[in-house]
């Protein structure tokens, strides 16, 4: 794919330069240096690491038709079919997600992305007990059947529910209230954005993007003036759902950030 190529592409998407970094990992001034033709002979990985991101397949971790259901005798669908049904015929050491009827693979989270997970679930979870809170939190597996149809299922990192009527059967029926995601490479497109636009849309109220890779939170708070907001993890930042009642720490967690590659 040309530069050229890559330039049509990137407005048929509608990427930003920044959305287009953060999915090729390529710097912010070295995308905007290319497509501006400041930089006349880019890198080969430079590319090749554009054009990935700017390919047809918002995911590099959809199933392909044949891996999400080849079992048991079951008829194959195609990706965009696939339903609440057929999420919980899968086997049980399959761990993926649905949304909008394409399956996601998931895989086992390393061992410092569920540290980090849990150590924010340890604060909130301490804050609700601390201070008789009715809302609940949970940490990753739950399922989350967040668009209260049959072709949606999460797993959030961290969740925190203040509706127990949408807890039904072991699983959340409907949106959280406030949910966490802790990036990893393999999933951070479908993070930042695909999971972005599906959590604003099923009316969850604050959602919080961790890249321990980055050392930098996203906060987006859906109810307030200021969309997204950022942070580099050197200062505790507040729940807006809590009305800044409820702080996190992040000491712990840029310790750990330090160490993960």
């Amino acid at each position: 794919m040309t530069v050229e190529e890559m330039k049509q592409r990137k407005l048929q998407k509608g990427y930003s330069y920044a959305q287009l970094s953060e999915l090729s990992g390529v710097p912010l001034g070295t995308v905007q240096k290319i497509f501006s033709g400041e930089t006349e002979h880019p890198r080969y990985a430079t590319l090749q690491a554009l054009e990935q991101a700017l390919k047809d397949r918002d995911d590099s971790m959809v199933l392909n038709d044949s891996a999400a259901f080849s079992y048991g005798g079951s008829q194959v669908k195609k990706q965009g079919e696939y339903t609440i049904e057929d999420y919980f015929a899968l086997p049980d050491d399959i761990r993926v997600e649905l949304i909008d009827g394409v399956f996601y693979d998931m895989g086992a989270p390393i061992f410092d992305h569920q540290k980090i997970a849990g150590e924010i679930y340890r604060q909130i979870a301490n804050y609700i007990m601390d201070n008789n809170c009715a809302c609940e939190v949970g940490i990753s597996p739950i399922d989350v059947q967040l668009d209260c149809d049959d072709k949606t299922m999460v797993q959030p990192d961290v969740l925190i529910l203040c509706n127990n009527e949408k807890i039904l059967k072991g699983r959340v029926f409907g949106a959280p209230d406030f949910v966490l995601e802790v990036i990893s490479p393999s999933t951070k497109r479908k993070d930042y954005f695909k999971k972005l636009v599906k959590y604003e849309n099923a009316g969850v109220r604050e959602y919080w993007i961790l890249d321990p890779y980055k050392k930098q939170l996203l906060v987006f708070f859906f109810e307030g003036d200021i969309y997204a907001q950022i942070h580099d993890l050197t200062r505790p930042v507040s729940l807006n759902i809590y009305e800044g009642k409820l702080q996190i720490r992040f000491d712990h967690i840029l310790k750990w950030c330090n160490h993960i590659r």
